[in-house]
């Protein structure tokens, strides 16, 4: 199947209507109808101020970047950014056209 791979990073901390943004982010995009989503936790990274947020700082505890990732056809993905259009959130995403399905 053909669709689009897309990726939001936020900072793993950061809520949104006093959740975690992430998972408010799968509870969005799980009732907007697309069938699945992946948060991935990194271990380090930097952003695009250069600064390095690595997990063994603790002053930079819940400051580590977080993918939340979803495999979608190009109207969900329309669906789910106009609604983080909506919300005014300001977040860093990357679309991608992608081929998935199952293995046999």
């Amino acid at each position: 199947m053909l669709g689009i791979c897309l990726k939001i990073y936020v900072s793993e901390a950061r809520r949104q209507d006093g959740k975690l943004l992430y998972e408010w982010l799968l509870e969005q995009a799980k009732a907007l109808g697309i069938k699945g989503g992946t948060v991935i936790r990194a271990i380090d990274g930097y952003g695009r101020h250069g600064r390095l947020h690595e997990e063994t700082f603790f002053e930079l505890a819940g400051e580590l970047p977080v993918a939340v990732e979803f495999l979608l056809d190009e109207a969900q993905c329309e669906s789910l950014l106009a609604l983080l259009r909506a919300r005014k959130l300001k977040l860093f995403y990357v679309k991608m056209a992608a081929e998935f399905g199952i293995s046999q």
